[in-house]
């Protein structure tokens, strides 16, 4: 196969000497390469080791500044500050970005593997260089032929040889560049081009490996120059190329779970109450082991996190449980994800509500309901009429209405309505078969928007006219209603209009007269026009019945309502009729409900007092134990 006069052999992806032959196959005029075989990602484990310091870290003095000096001011002005600049003077990898062919275009997001250029994703972090068929070569001769054109010094870590290849990595990424640039340009005595190809990797795992215990206490000491107790705030960037830890050749890289679990393991032993944490410069991709933050410093409301290498916005929700006001995110690969400046500000409020400022930029206040101390929600009051004519007319009407509903004969109900009255019943949507619960009755003619798509039908199960009304409702089941249970709200009142919901409860009455078990809730509403001097007709019926909740069932029928009547019960003595006229008119009830709690308590006239104090303060007393 040729490829700018170079030849592959079958068996060999070394580049031959030029030989003036064409191409064949269906790989004519394209180099084969198996850089996409050797991509491999890199994986570090490891286990925080050794005694951990136990003193408290030393105050140090100066200021501690949370937001990175490198920091472009200018780039505050416009939203998207994280790209990074190409390299100058490379007119090949610029011209390759131009015309779509940089590092990148591929799924690996890496490096092209025959020409020069690196990703703008894989700018720093870890590479694995790899030469096919290195082993043939000398080491001395093919490090010391890379060093001879390499237009930057690079440390070859873990020199190895892996099968037929020779594998080493490296920490820079101008040196990672040029290394790749360094393909096709070596030739060895048989006259094959060297190929290289370089691919970003996770760092090695023979890398990870634990501190040492004196490494710790160095690692103690450069935290404590770097924390400022006034404002407690630790300074932690780009700490891998601290003077005092380069001195002494310790190498703490937090993007190395033990580093990261080292330094976190200091704070929590050392300076538990600290505030303001900058993690900037540090390479770091992963968050798993910040996650130790929310428990260990409760008390962190400033994380930069700037400079680093997190891809994805996914990391954060390791660290959501941080309290956070100010966080620093910019020149991090995810910063690129966002559309805009609105998507990636609500991404990273989604994780912390409560922050007030994102890459130094100030954020409109949060709006949220987390509240730091319990507070009492007021009580649920119940019906709410908008005044006390209004209420006597609703109650008034309901009680005719329900009497007559319940009663077994539902017939006098068309005085109820208008002539042109309209009614429709709704049950909740369900997949699943209605018939075999108690609703089985009511679905069949559920008119539920949800559930009903076809125009016709719905028009059929919209019942017209007060005949039609009345007839539908006759064929429902019978019921009794828990008066007790009702709740009354008031929509909308006018002149010539009034609409109110009544929400509450009942069962289905069956043979002789006895009930199910199964408790139903219902929500109507009530479209009415005045009828007469002090009367309602119903324009608009809707009825939504459902299963009762088990707080509904605990409270429903505890205290049903007496038979309604115009007089007390004629067996009554002298001394319990003026009783019983003096027990309405100091509570307000009307006689049959006055004559209940008076007979329920033995006809004790303080003791029905006090209960009747008590029932009322609770909201147990029905509104329509009020109508005279």
């Amino acid at each position: 196969m040729a490829d700018g006069g170079h030849y592959y052999n079958e068996h060999d992806d070394r580049t031959a000497p030029f030989r003036n032959r064409k191409g064949r196959g269906g790989h004519k005029g394209r180099p084969f390469d198996r850089s996409r075989r050797d991509r491999q990602r890199g994986s570090h484990t490891g286990v925080f080791g050794g005694p951990g310091p136990r003193s408290r870290l030393d105050n140090a003095d100066g200021d501690v500044t949370m937001s990175d000096s490198s920091q472009d001011s200018s780039s505050q002005n416009r939203f998207n500050p994280y790209s990074r600049n190409f390299r100058k003077g490379d007119g090949r990898f610029d011209r390759d970005r131009r015309q779509g062919k940089g590092a990148g275009g591929g799924r690996g997001g890496g490096f092209r593997g025959d020409r020069g250029g690196l990703s703008v994703k894989a700018r720093s972090g870890w590479y694995k260089v790899t030469i096919p068929h290195g082993r043939k070569y000398d080491k001395k001769w093919l490090v010391q032929a890379l060093q001879n054109i390499c237009s930057v010094p690079y440390n070859p870590v873990q020199y190895h040889v892996d099968h037929s290849r020779v594998q080493f990595y490296v920490d820079d990424h101008d040196a990672a560049n040029a290394l790749l640039k360094c393909s096709h340009k070596i030739t060895d005595s048989d006259g094959y081009k060297v190929e290289v190809h370089v691919n970003p990797c996770s760092p090695p795992s023979f890398l990870v490996s634990d501190l040492k215990p004196e490494h710790l206490e160095y690692l103690k000491q450069c935290m404590a120059k770097r924390f400022d107790g006034s404002q407690q705030a630790l300074d932690l960037n780009n700490i891998r190329t601290d003077p005092d830890l380069v001195s002494q050749n310790i190498e703490v890289i937090l993007n190395r779970k033990t580093s990261m679990e080292a330094v976190i393991k200091i704070i929590e032993e050392n300076i538990p109450e600290l505030t303001c944490l900058n993690l900037s410069n540090n390479r770091i991709q992963k968050l798993d082991e910040l996650a130790e933050l929310v428990s260990k410093v409760p008390n962190l409301k400033t994380l930069n996190l700037s400079h680093n290498e997190l891809k994805t916005d996914r990391e954060l929700d390791k660290v959501k449980g941080l309290k956070l006001v100010e966080l620093w995110l910019n020149r991090n690969p995810l910063c690129a994800l966002f559309k805009d400046q609105a998507a990636y500000i609500s991404a990273v409020r989604q994780r912390f509500p409560r922050l007030l400022k994102l890459d130094g930029q100030d954020l409109p206040p949060p709006i949220g309901f987390d509240v730091e101390t319990p507070t009492a929600i007021p009580p649920c009051k119940g019906s709410c009429f908008g005044s006390d004519e209004i209420k006597v007319l609703i109650l008034h009407f309901l009680q005719q209405y329900y009497s007559i509903y319940d009663s077994g004969n539902r017939q006098p109900l068309l005085d109820a309505y208008h002539d042109g009255a309209s009614l429709s019943i709704t049950t909740p949507y369900t997949t699943q078969n209605p018939s075999r619960s108690s609703l089985g009755e009511y679905y069949k003619d559920s008119r539920n928007l949800k559930r009903i798509k076809d125009t016709t039908m719905r028009f059929r199960l919209l019942k017209h006219t007060r005949l039609n009304v009345v007839a539908f409702l006759n064929e429902l089941p019978k019921t009794q209603h828990d008066i007790a249970s009702f709740t009354i709200d008031v929509n909308t009142y006018t002149n010539t209009l009034l609409s109110f919901t009544v929400s509450g409860v009942f069962k289905e009455v069956v043979v002789d007269g006895k009930s199910r078990e199964s408790t139903m809730a219902f929500s109507r509403v009530f479209i009415t026009v005045p009828a007469g001097n002090s009367g309602l007709c119903i324009v608009n019926d809707q009825l939504f019945i459902r299963m009762a909740t088990t707080e509904e069932i605990r409270r429903a029928f505890v205290a049903p309502a007496p038979t309604p009547s115009s007089s007390p019960v004629p067996t009554l003595t002298a001394p319990q009729q003026e009783m019983l006229t003096a027990f309405s008119q100091e509570s307000g009830m009307n006689l049959e409900w006055s004559q209940k709690c008076l007979q329920d308590n033995e006809w004790d006239f303080n003791r029905a007092a006090q209960i009747f104090t008590q029932l009322k303060a609770e909201g147990k007393i029905p509104d329509v134990a009020f109508i005279k």
